[in-house]
């Protein structure tokens, strides 16, 4: 091969590719692409085959490339090219190359100078290049020939910039000597694109063929339209010299001959010629290798940091040391122990920030879950009333009764005090599961020890399953004992004697409700918001109960059915008085409308538990005699009252019960016991046998840990013996004028 500069760098790759091969990781330097433009005939891909060191490309006169060439070298230990419309066929003889880019060129345009833009894709592996990409692209014309199209030029022109506009393309814009540079469309089209310069390197070809007395000294000296980046000149082999056999080694060493003897160029033959342009190209590869060196470098060290601690751990490391099993079996469990607690305890260290942990989820148990279920307890207003009634009347029976009977109110309590026991052993169950739960995650640690994850959880979890009967068992005793006994001594109870008379009434509910007869003069319909009590319904200008508009006693109320209107999307009910009475200022009756028929419902049902019953019973069965419906109201407050005692004082039991019977007694038993449990279970060695899986992550972390050490280490040789070139500072603008100013 004819390019010593990229052979240079071959090394430097390889070591970096070898350094991520032994961690497993692809080491993507992503080379930029270096893409040839100029006009026909400007010795494009003579430029192109000496990059190479091979010939490959068709040579002639006119439009010889007539479609974009994208040329891939790979390194490989051999050396042979293959093609992609060719899969499978290795050309290991480069004219065979040439003459298949010639027949896959004519079979898309045809043999009678067509173009295509289309791309022949052609792979070029060899042991002397890098893993690069070369586009040959056609020479600029402006006149169509042949089957050419009358649009040729940009049709040329889109095809070239569909290559160069790539930021990670290398442009090398090649004119010839023998041609006005000013009018040069390759520094046309680059200036297009790269407008400050950072990617276009100037080539100037076929100076040996300049008239006598003419040389091309100013645009080599960069002084006629300079580029940041400057010009190279070349001298390329003749179509004779390419018939002659002569190979590209002696077609440099005759370029270098012209350089060193030309008066106009002597003086810089250094800078000139092929190999000139190879080592600026190859500096441009070298300046990227090193700019993508920080970030494998960074990538590499946060790697290596992440495993320094795991390595030492398993440096000198024997399995099958009894000693170190005795010793590692103490540390897990006391691991698992302090874990266990965090979790249930809570821990300002390794907060989780993804999902609630054991500890906190009981908590949400214990003050919302459990909560909610007693709540959901709660019987409908309607059937407790109807309960009431018959217990008075069965109580009664064949007599009438002249006071509220104690024993309606007691049987009623115990009911409702039995229905508790549902919630509450389902809260037993619920806690239970997120013991299990937070074992098993804690466990998880252990995964390298299966035969210890497996005991470990299978002593823990039975010993849960044991507490779970004796915890049941006391909250049942729990509610037995509020059963045993109705204390309606109790400092909370508003007892017989003194309600409702010395009380505050109880607020049963808030909301908001339409006063639908309203007179227009007046404003028409309104939204006010309305306070019930078990004494009077108020309405407020708005929730926050400031501005008091009216206060209904519910003396003598009774409520009727609205029929919902035609055009009203609201549903409504009526209050009136049963004497005849105005109910409100001028009004008979007062009509409340809501947005849904629930709504309505929901408002009768809290009316009815505050005395104010429906105009007629839809059940005959249920009387609604006054004085046992002032009976009825009375047990209905004092069974409210004293279930709120009841749940008040279930609610604190609760969580301490199972506190003290179920968690805070696991945590002790793998305190305390879950160790000699372990060691009676069996074989501790047996117990201490690594899985496959932590066999191979061992083997894993130091092999990788060791691989890291050396890849940084190629990494900082690279750094130390390569160099950046800096990029040459910018030139004036090379369409406003001459020379330098």
């Amino acid at each position: 091969m004819g390019n010593r500069g990229m052979e240079d760098l071959i090394p430097l790759v390889n070591k970096l590719q070898d350094a991520f091969s032994g961690i497993g990781q692809s080491c993507n330097l992503d080379l930029p692409q270096i893409a040839v433009v100029g006009g026909q005939s400007a010795g494009k891909s003579s430029v192109l085959e000496n990059f190479v060191g091979r010939d490959f490309l068709p040579r002639g006169s006119g439009i010889v490339t007539r479609r974009p060439l994208v040329l891939q070298l790979i390194s490989a230990n051999a050396e042979w090219a293959e093609f992609l419309h060719c899969k499978g066929k290795k050309f290991t003889d480069f004219d065979e190359v040439r003459q298949e880019i010639e027949a896959e060129t004519d079979r898309i345009t045809g043999a009678n100078k067509g173009i295509s833009p289309v791309p022949i894709n052609l792979r070029v592996y060899s042991p002397h290049v890098l893993n690069l990409t070369l586009i040959d692209l056609p020479g600029i014309t402006k006149v169509p020939v042949g089957d050419q199209p009358v649009d040729i030029e940009q049709q040329i022109r889109d095809m070239i910039m569909q290559f160069i506009c790539r930021e990670s393309c290398l442009i090398l814009a090649v004119t010839p000597a023998n041609s006005d540079l000013a009018n040069s469309d390759a520094l046309k089209l680059a200036k297009d694109v790269d407008p400050q310069g950072q990617r276009t390197i100037g080539v100037i070809t076929k100076l040996d063929l300049m008239d006598e007395g003419t040389d091309a000294r100013e645009v080599l000296e960069n002084k006629l339209l300079p580029l940041r980046r400057g010009y190279i000149g070349v001298v390329n082999r003749s179509q004779k010299d390419i018939d002659g056999k002569k190979d590209i080694k002696m077609a440099m060493a005759a370029e270098r001959k012209f350089f060193l003897t030309h008066p106009a160029y002597r003086h810089m033959a250094e800078k000139m010629g092929t190999p000139c342009l190879q080592k600026v190209l190859n500096q441009q590869l070298t300046n990227h290798i090193r700019d993508t060196l920080p970030a494998f470098r960074s990538k590499l060290q946060t790697q290596l940091l992440s495993l320094d601690k795991e390595a030492e751990e398993y440096r000198g490391y024997r399995p099958d040391d009894p000693g170190r099993k005795t010793k590692q079996l103490l540390q897990m469990v006391q691991q698992f122990s302090v874990d266990f607690e965090k979790r249930i305890e809570g821990s300002g260290d390794q907060v989780d920030t993804v999902e609630l942990s054991g500890g906190a989820k009981i908590n949400r148990i214990f003050h919302e879950r459990f909560p909610f279920e007693l709540v959901k307890m709660e019987c409908d207003d309607k059937e407790m009333r109807r309960e009431i009634s018959y217990a008075i009347k069965n109580i009664h029976g064949i007599r009438t009764g002249l006071f509220t009977p104690d024993m309606a109110f007691e049987a009623i309590v115990k009911k409702q005090i039995v229905k508790i026991k549902e919630p509450c052993i389902k809260c037993v169950d619920m806690v239970i599961q997120e013991l299990i739960n937070t074992v098993r995650q804690c466990t998880n640690k252990l995964d390298c020890f299966p035969r210890l994850r497996e005991e470990t959880e299978r002593i823990v979890t039975s010993h849960i399953r044991d507490r779970e009967s004796r915890a049941k068992d006391q909250v049942l005793l729990l509610i037995d004992v509020q059963l045993s006994y109705i204390n309606t001594n109790h400092e909370d109870f508003i007892g017989f004697t003194w309600y409702p008379r010395n009380v505050v009434p109880q607020v049963i509910r808030k909301g908001w409700l339409t006063i639908n007869n309203i007179s227009i003069i007046k404003g028409g319909a309104k939204e006010y918001w309305f306070v019930l009590t078990a004494e009077s319904l108020s309405w407020f200008k708005d929730d926050e109960e400031k501005e008091k508009k009216y206060m209904l006693p519910l003396d003598n109320l009774k409520v009727r059915d609205v029929e919902k209107g035609f055009m009203s999307s609201k549903h409504a009910f009526a209050i009136f008085n049963t004497e005849q009475r105005n109910v409100y200022k001028d009004n008979r009756f007062l009509e409340l409308a809501c947005d849904t028929q629930d709504e309505v419902d929901s408002w009768r049902a809290s009316l009815l538990r505050a005395g104010v019953y429906p105009e007629r019973s839809s059940n005959d069965n249920f009387s609604m005699d006054p004085q046992l419906e002032r009976k009825v109201e009375t047990i209905r407050n004092l069974v409210d009252s004293y279930m709120a005692i009841v749940n008040k004082c279930i609610r604190d039991l609760m969580p301490k019960t199972i506190m003290h019977l179920m968690i805070s007694n696991v945590k002790d038993f793998i305190n305390a016991e879950l160790l000699a449990q372990l060691y009676s279970a069996g074989d501790q060695g047996a117990l201490m046998d690594e899985s496959q899986e932590q066999v191979q992550r061992r083997d894993e972390v130091l092999r990788t840990h060791q691989s890291l050490k050396e890849a940084l280490a190629i990494i900082g040789d690279i750094s130390t013996t390569t160099i950046s070139t800096p990029m040459p500072p910018p030139v004036n603008d090379w369409r406003s004028g001459g020379g330098n100013r």
